[in-house]
Order: structure tokens, then C-alpha cells, then sequence
């Protein structure tokens, strides 16, 4: 039997554990675009990415605490503007439509008497260790799914039919412990624990016992691993439920391994164990700002982005072999490349990379908003033979970026700047 633990909204819930007297009331953490990492100046921003989770994303955070006029409220032509996105909503906002990544000027809107509080993401991912530690006290074999999801495997540990209890129990000691409620689901399969979690929604213990009949009429879009373009490819075959897929195995034999492999998840036939050392899948960092039509600005950006996710690849300890990026502009448009590069990861040939890919993709008839970088494909995940051809050149440059590192280390990301970033 496997278990699913996902805490509910776990950013509010965090606030709430500090401070009680959000509790009952609609409430949203809120989120911003950290531009103070592009400014010229010394920002003493710092890198927290202690979290093992494959999914959970590098934070970057100023010591500075901020009140909501002063995170999300900027002057335009002496009008005060609303700026930044909801990041979680309580129960109690989503009553009033809120959701998630809608614009906080919005959701105030829907909801006026909603208490917006700016992200405290050190609170969460201190919350998160200790959250996982307890969880891992209590079941011999756990994964960090994200900085607020946990697998486990109740195998020879807990009998099936002791389950719920069990269950039931852990959310009870973690709600007396933390403060924290969760929401937990109990499936023969890893996955399908995951989807029964969400029918445990809010505060909530599910177990699934027969998965056919479990995922008959649930909706495609509900399973981790559908996303848009394939709930496009499967309506188009009138494949709207999680039930219909038994039907059409051929259909995802055709899109190969990872075709078969999403066949099996959803129908509960996956042999997908807990891996309680899953590692990072990929890095990335996006930045989205005020309409910049300069490429010189833009470029500056990039690499500056660039030397953060290096930061995190030299922690890591390794050499990812895809590089991307991708420019969303005004009017939805996109521009983006991907790039192979099998070569020992440094700093200078990041960056060359990326300035060769800019050049390739920029677009000087339309502002940019927004920018996204991301490196994959570890050689530690995948092995890879890299290039002898620049063996030694890039053995050079990788002892200086481990150089670098270790200064960042101790005084701090902004300390060595590349001449490309002023």
C-alpha cells in the first residue's frame, strides 16, 4: 500500500501556524517577481536550495521583510498599482473564485475582505524539512515528491486494513506537531495515491481499493502527467476520462516509453517504487517585468539569471547537457531554443552558449516580459560521453567556476559578477 501526503495550501498554512488569527479567513500568500536580483547595486540576495524534492524550485529571498504596500504596490504616474500574482489561496478565497497565479489586483476584486501576505519562503521550506523528517519517523521509506508532497511506502510496515487508521493518525500528530493540516491518499499503486489525495481535499483521508472503478468517470485532467496538449490529443479521440484509457493501450504504446509508462500510472499496473533520493530533474529560474525593448538589458538579464543557475548546478555537483531559454514577448509571442551541449558544465561556456542562443532568437520589433532559462539532462541521471575535444580547456575553466563557487559560497551570490552582467 502506498501513501500520498500533501499538505493543504501549504503556504497559507504556514502563515496560519504563525499567526493564528488568519485562520477562518480568506487568505493568500502572494508572489512577485524579484527584480532586485538585475539591479546594478549590491542586493545581498541570497540562494536557499536545501530542499531534495525533483520539483521544488530555487528560491532567491532579500533579508529585507516587507509589508504588502511596500511588496505589491508600486506608484505609476502618481496612482497607486497593484502588482503580483496569488501564489496559494485558502479554502476560504477559493470560495470566492480565487485561484492560483491569478493577478492579486483581480482576486481582490472577487474577493475585497481577502488578507494578501507576501511570501515567506524561508518559513516554508524550514517547514518542509521538518515536516519530512517527522513523516520519515514514522514510515521506514519516504520521497520528497515537492516542497509540500510526500510519498511513502506502508508495505510489511502497516497492514492494509490498518491503513486509514494509521492514516488518520499521522495527519492528526502532524496537525498537533506543526500545526499543519494535510490531506493524505492510500492506493495498491504510487500514482494512483497521488489522485486519491485529491479526493481527500481539504483535511482528509482517502483510500482506493479498486482502482478501475476508482478512476472510471474521473476527468483526464485530473491525473499528474496530463497536461494541455495531451487532454487536446486524447479528446480528439474522445478519450475524456481516466476510465476510457483502458480502452486505447495501443494509443499510448505508439508514443513510446513514456507513453506506456503514463498507461501504466493511470491504470494502476505501475511497478514504480519510492525513491527516497530523487533527484533534480532540471534547474530553472524565470524573471517576468515591465515591457524592455532594449536587447543589450535583456541580454544583461539572461546573464545574470545565468549566474544564478550556476550557483545551483556547482551545489549540485552536476553537468546538466541541455541548455534553454525561452523569451516570452508582448501579444503572446514566444521565442525559445534548447541546445545539446556535452561538455563539462562551467560557467564561461553557460554563458557563451547563452549569448549565442539570444542572438539566434531575439526579437527587436517587440518587448520583452518575461525570460526563462533551464538546464536538464544530467550527465548522473543519463550518462553521457562528453567532448575530448575541449577536455582540457574546459577542465581550466571548471576549476575557476569552482573557485567562484566557493567565494559565492562564503560572501555571498553577488560578490564576482561576470563583466557581461553590468
Amino acid at each position: 500500500m502506498f501513501i500520498h501526503i500533501d499538505i493543504d495550501s501549504f503556504f497559507v498554512s504556514a502563515e496560519r501556524s504563525v499567526n493564528p488569527t488568519l485562520k477562518g479567513k480568506p487568505v493568500a500568500v502572494g508572489g512577485r517577481s524579484n527584480l532586485e536580483i538585475f539591479s546594478r547595486k549590491r542586493t545581498h540576495i541570497r540562494l536557499m536550495d536545501d530542499n531534495s524534492g525533483a520539483f521544488v524550485a530555487p528560491v532567491f529571498y532579500s533579508d529585507h521583510e516587507k509589508n504588502f504596500k511596500e511588496k505589491f504596490i508600486d506608484i505609476i504616474d502618481g496612482r497607486e498599482k497593484i502588482r503580483g500574482i496569488i501564489t496559494t489561496s485558502s479554502y476560504e478565497a477559493r470560495a470566492y473564485g480565487v485561484k492560483t497565479a491569478m493577478p492579486i489586483a483581480q482576486a481582490l476584486q472577487l474577493c475585497p475582505q481577502m488578507i494578501v501576505v507576501p511570501s515567506h519562503y524561508l518559513l516554508y521550506h524550514k517547514l518542509s524539512h521538518q515536516i519530512h523528517a517527522f513523516v520519515a519517523s514514522k514510515i521506514p521509506v519516504v520521497e520528497q515528491f515537492s516542497i509540500d508532497e510526500f510519498f511513502g511506502d506502508l508495505s510489511g510496515w502497516v497492514k492494509e486494513e490498518d491503513a486509514v487508521a494509521f492514516a488518520k493518525q499521522l495527519q492528526a500528530e502532524l496537525l498537533a506537531q506543526f500545526d499543519i493540516p494535510v490531506s493524505i491518499g492510500l492506493a495498491p499503486s504510487k500514482w494512483v495515491a497521488k489522485l486519491a489525495t485529491e479526493s481527500a481535499k481539504p483535511y482528509g483521508v482517502y483510500l482506493v481499493t479498486d482502482t478501475q472503478a476508482y478512476i472510471q468517470n474521473i476527468p483526464i485532467s485530473r491525473f499528474p502527467g496530463i497536461g494541455r496538449k495531451l487532454q487536446e490529443k486524447l479528446h480528439t479521440r474522445g478519450i475524456k476520462t481516466l476510465g476510457e484509457i483502458s480502452l486505447h493501450r495501443h494509443l499510448f504504446e505508439d508514443w513510446g516509453r513514456s507513453g506506456i509508462q503514463l498507461y501504466h500510472r493511470i491504470l494502476g499496473s505501475s511497478t514504480e517504487g519510492i525513491n527516497p533520493k530523487a533527484g533534480r530533474k532540471s534547474v530553472g529560474i524565470s524573471r517576468t517585468f515591465d515591457p524592455l525593448d532594449d536587447p543589450e538589458e535583456i541580454r544583461r538579464r539572461i546573464m545574470i539569471m545565468a549566474r544564478h543557475i550556476c550557483y545551483i548546478i556547482m551545489g549540485l555537483e552536476v553537468t546538466p547537457t541541455l541548455y534553454y531559454l525561452k523569451i516570452h514577448y508582448q501579444y503572446g509571442v514566444r521565442a525559445k531554443q534548447s541546445r545539446r551541449v556535452e561538455r563539462l558544465f562551467t560557467e564561461q561556456l553557460y554563458k557563451e552558449t547563452l549569448t549565442d542562443i539570444f542572438a539566434q532568437i531575439v526579437r527587436d520589433d517587440l518587448s520583452a516580459i518575461k525570460l526563462t532559462l533551464n538546464v536538464s539532462d544530467f550527465t548522473t541521471g543519463h550518462p553521457r560521453t562528453l567532448s575530448l575535444l575541449e577536455h582540457d580547456t574546459d577542465l581550466k575553466a571548471r576549476a575557476l567556476t569552482e573557485k567562484i563557487h566557493e567565494v559565492r559560497q562564503k560572501f555571498g551570490l553577488d560578490v564576482i559578477r561576470t563583466a557581461n552582467e553590468l
